[in-house]
C-alpha cells in the first residue's frame, strides 16, 4: 500500500525533513517536499527522487491547493530555539505553523498528518513543549485524523556530540534507568527515528494516535537498530530520473527550523 501512498514532507532541506523524506523513499513512498524559499539548493541529492515546491508554512495564501492529491502530510517544521525580539516565539514557530499546515490539509481534503512533536524532559523548554502541545490539541479539536510522534533529540550515528548526550543514549537502555522513562527521552539516532516515523506513516491502519522512543524503535529491526541501515534510498530504481519543482513560490522569508539535533 506504501507504493500508492503519496506523502508530503514539510521542511525540505532541514535535519529532520529529509532524513524523513529518505526514509519514506526507501519504504516505496511517492514524496513531495515543501522548502522554504531560498532552501532550495539545499534539498540537492532528494530532489532527484522526490516532487518538491517553495512555500512559506508561517503564510497561509502560499500553501493553497498544495495538498491537492496528498494522501498524508508529515509536519516536522519547528525549533527549540526562539527570539522574541523578532517577534519568533515558541508559540509562532511551532504552533503557528502547524495550525498553518493543519488547515492546509483540511481544504485540500487530505485524510491524515503526522505531527512531529516532543518528548517531556528537563532538557526541553517548557514553552516549547507548551506550543508543541498546543499543536496536538489543534489537530484533535479540528477533528483531523493525526498522529503524534513524541519524539526525543535525534542525531547522527558516528558524529561528535556532547557528553550528557552520550551518557542518556547509553543510560536509557539499561535497567533501572530504562524503568523509570530515561528510555522514552533519551537521543535517538536519526535513521532510527525516521524509518520509524516513515513506518508509521505508511501504515494503513495505525495502532494509536501518540508514539513514543519505543514505538520508533519498535519498527527498526534488530540489525537497523544495532548498525544502522542506510538512508540512501537503497529501494529506490536507478532508472527514476529527476521531478521537476512544482510552480516555485516568490515569497522570501528569513527562517525555517526543525529542532535542534
Amino acid at each position: 500500500m506504501a507504493e500508492h501512498k503519496r506523502v508530503l514532507v514539510t521542511g525540505g532541506g532541514t535535519f529532520l525533513g529529509d532524513n524523513i523524506a529518505a526514509a519514506l523513499l526507501a519504504e516505496g513512498a511517492d514524496v513531495t517536499l515543501l522548502v522554504r524559499p531560498g532552501s532550495e539548493d539545499k534539498i540537492s541529492g532528494l530532489a532527484q527522487r522526490v516532487r518538491w515546491f517553495s512555500a512559506d508554512v508561517w503564510e497561509p495564501s502560499s500553501l493553497k491547493g498544495r495538498a491537492k492529491g496528498i494522501s498524508v502530510v508529515v509536519h516536522t517544521v519547528g525549533s527549540m530555539t526562539a527570539d522574541p525580539s523578532r517577534g519568533l516565539t515558541y508559540h509562532w514557530l511551532n504552533f503557528i505553523s502547524a495550525r498553518n499546515v493543519a488547515n492546509m490539509c483540511i481544504s485540500g481534503g487530505v485524510p491524515r498528518m503526522v505531527l512531529l512533536s516532543s518528548s517531556r524532559a528537563p532538557w526541553i523548554p517548557v514553552d516549547y513543549l507548551r506550543a508543541k502541545r498546543e499543536a496536538e490539541s489543534y489537530l484533535e479539536r479540528v477533528g483531523l485524523n493525526a498522529t503524534i510522534i513524541r519524539a526525543p533529540i535525534a542525531y547522527v550515528r558516528g558524529k561528535p556530540r556532547r557528553l550528557p548526550y552520550r551518557m542518556l543514549s547509553a543510560l536509557g537502555g539499561m535497567p533501572p534507568f530504562s524503568w523509570l522513562g530515561l528510555r522514552r527521552v533519551a537521543p535517538l539516532p536519526v535513521d532510527v527515528l525516521a524509518r520509524g516515523t516513515a513506518r508509521i506513516t505508511l501504515n494503513p491502519r495505525p495502532d494509536k494516535m501518540i508514539y513514543y522512543a519505543a514505538d520508533l524503535r519498535k519498527r527498526n529491526t534488530p540489525q537497523e537498530l544495532r548498525r544502522g541501515v542506510s538512508l540512501d534510498m537503497p529501494n529506490m530504481d536507478d532508472q527514476l530520473r529527476p521531478a521537476p519543482p512544482i510552480a516555485l513560490m516568490d515569497e522570501d522569508t528569513p527562517f525555517g527550523w526543525t529542532p535542534r539535533r
